[in-house]
């Protein structure tokens, strides 16, 4: 009975003894996460919106989506030797640097030349990010926290994202009051992204504060990512082609959510922007809780288990006519099926040299980014014609087929773990 009271209070000290161990360098970073997650859950609430009020349509969202993600896809690559060479500090504060430049120009002209060639910046910038992440926390990270900093990095950041959401529902509002416009004119939307493009410029700062060695000449090679594709072909397949389809899924329905929301429930922003805050704070709440899950079933295993849970919610949340059911299986489905992504990336991470790390970051960024890079058009494109209804589908079978190979390719045939505290407990 005691061991029982006891417990919850043991569970909070020990996640907080994995906190305590997170390095300088992995406290700066996460600093930048709060302030990155906040201003970017902002904008990518009210952008959207800012396009279709210029008078644009979902096919032309579908197509801006596509190209950030395309230029992230094709830039992996070489943004993965750029990352070595500038070191782990100059590869994050450039990425910050160019996406906070990307939003600004948006923000002050509004064509879609400008929209076109933001979004491909906005792309490099992403790529450049994605590629650096996952070694600068493997390096500035030890064995005992570093499933924790994973999770706890995407966590502050869906937390941030939250706090950013629920600003971004009334920032067009506070800017249209300011002008005397409407809160749903392309000026209280534009200069809404402009100020949000000025808090992505701070959050910056931060990083210029990381101690950060630069890899020497013999650390980097330009044709890494090659050469460890051809020796290690089935590990990287198994890696890769899961998290694959799951991009594909994401991309016909993730960038349209607040769209959905507005038009198959016809609700207002204030109303979108309060249910997008929620709904990061909930898939920062199951990113948070993760890493404790994880130790007791084991990455994969909770990988498997939180994404097949997500299924039915995704369906319940893409056919239900009622906006109440919608709002609350888009809360449990987002937690369910974000709280895996960090534990994944730990997974590969742990699973490959560490000379190869930035090699294997660069590919599964590309995979990724392959998904989001066509799957937003098609889905506009299908919206334009159809409705929601076939992204929805396409999302829940790529998402179904995703999982039986997790399943397959890594749980099936392991040994059951034993959980941390089974001895005590």
């Amino acid at each position: 009975m005691n061991a029982f009271f006891f417990r919850p209070f043991r569970l909070i000290g020990d996640y907080a003894s994995h906190v305590r161990a997170f390095t300088p360098n992995a406290r700066l970073y996460l600093l930048n996460v709060i302030l990155t997650g906040a201003v970017m859950g902002g904008f990518r609430l009210i952008f959207n919106f800012y396009v279709l009020s210029l008078g644009f349509d979902e096919a032309l969202l579908g197509s801006l989506i596509t190209a950030s993600s395309f230029v992230a896809l094709l830039a992996a690559l070489p943004m993965g030797y750029l990352a070595d060479l500038l070191g782990r500090k100059g590869a994050l504060v450039l990425s910050g640097a160019l996406l906070s430049l990307s939003i600004l120009v948006m923000a002050l002209w509004q064509t879609e030349t400008a929209f076109y060639s933001m979004n491909i910046l906005s792309g490099i910038a992403q790529s450049l990010a994605g590629v650096t992440m996952s070694p600068f926390l493997m390096e500035n990270s030890g064995e005992k926290e570093r499933t924790y900093l994973f999770s706890f990095g995407q966590g502050l950041q869906m937390t941030m994202a939250s706090v950013g959401n629920w600003i971004g529902g009334y920032l067009p509002t506070w800017m249209g009051q300011a002008q005397g416009a409407s809160p749903t004119s392309s000026l209280a939307y534009g200069n809404a992204v402009l100020t949000i493009g000025i808090g992505a410029g701070l959050a910056v700062l931060p990083l210029l504060f990381l101690r950060t060695p630069k890899l020497g000449r013999s650390q980097r090679a330009v044709f890494a990512p090659f050469q460890y594709a051809a020796q290690q072909p089935i590990l990287l397949t198994k890696l890769i082609l899961p998290m694959l389809l799951t991009s594909l899924g994401a991309g016909l329905i993730m960038p349209f959510m607040n769209v959905f929301f507005r038009v198959v429930h016809h609700q207002p922003d204030p109303v979108i922007g309060t249910l997008f805050a929620w709904g990061s704070l909930a898939m920062g709440v199951g990113l948070l809780i993760a890493p404790p899950l994880a130790e007791r079933t084991g990455k994969i295993q909770l990988v498997v288990i939180s994404q097949a849970l997500s299924i039915p919610f995704l369906i319940l949340l893409g056919f239900s006519p009622l906006f109440w059911v919608g709002a609350a299986t888009y809360y449990i489905r987002l937690a369910l099926m974000n709280m895996s992504s960090p534990v994944y990336q730990t997974f590969i991470m742990e699973h490959v040299d560490s000379s190869a790390r930035a090699t294997v970051a660069s590919l599964t960024s590309m995979a990724w980014n392959f998904g989001w890079a066509f799957s937003p058009t098609i889905s506009g494109w299908l919206q334009v014609r159809y409705g929601f209804g076939p992204p929805f589908i396409g999302t829940i079978i790529l998402y179904t087929i995703s999982v039986v190979m997790y399943w397959v390719f890594f749980w099936r045939g392991q040994p059951k773990p034993v959980p941390v505290h089974a001895a005590t407990d």
